[in-house]
């Protein structure tokens, strides 16, 4: 179901506009080897969870790796969205942020690509973490604390008249992510509840502020 999905996501949002390149290599190729290497490579931490790398870097030879210059960046979003989709339907988890780098080898052939990956921890323990704004935008969390609100000096600077000038935070723990109202006018909400000082935030939690939703995904 997993595979079937990545598939899907790649060849209805990349195909289309791979079809100009003159790599032999198509994208599909390389999301079907990046979620095997997470396949081979998963393995059971103390708590019990299947860990799979998160951070991977595909090596190509360097005519490939230019035949991709017109679609780069949306092949490495892709590719990166397509793992966490993939682990999420998998029940696997990240160490950290995925990343998904491509990057030339002078001794691959044209046409042959490999795949390195590797388990990458976050500074500070926190694990994978990100924020999905209204308009669909994600934003990655690391290993420092995103402050929301409607100033424009805030890391999230929300447009929101019901949104304090520094409403709330997220911020890094040892064991995720988790938000902090700080002491807004009208309150911070985790899933339609009120929170009082901090909370730790679970994957799919929608955090209210104001008349704005945010989702936390901890892949």
């Amino acid at each position: 179901m997993g595979l079937q999905s990545l598939e899907r996501r790649l060849e209805r949002m990349v195909e289309g506009v791979f079809r100009g390149s003159r790599s032999a290599i198509r994208p599909i190729e390389l999301g079907r080897r990046l979620v095997r290497s997470m396949d081979d490579q998963r393995s059971v931490d103390v708590k019990g969870r299947r860990i799979v790398p998160n951070d991977f870097t595909v090596m190509l030879s360097e005519g490939d790796l230019t035949s991709f210059d017109d679609i780069h960046d949306v092949l490495t979003a892709e590719l990166v969205e397509a793992a966490r989709e993939y682990a999420r339907e998998e029940g696997y988890h990240f160490m950290g942020p995925v990343r998904v780098e491509l990057s030339s080898d002078p001794d691959q052939r044209p046409g042959r690509f490999e795949v390195l990956s590797q388990l990458r921890q976050a500074k500070g323990g926190a694990g994978a973490g990100s924020l999905v704004m209204p308009s669909g935008q994600r934003i990655s969390l690391g290993d420092r604390p995103l402050d929301l609100g409607r100033s424009s000096e805030c890391a999230i600077s929300l447009s929101d008249q019901n949104v304090s000038r520094r409403h709330a935070e997220v911020r890094p723990s040892s064991r995720g992510y988790a938000v902090a109202d700080l002491g807004s006018t009208n309150g911070t909400m985790v899933n339609g509840t009120r929170i009082r000082d901090e909370q730790l935030l679970v994957d799919g939690d929608i955090i209210n502020v104001g008349s704005t939703y945010i989702r936390f995904e901890a892949l």
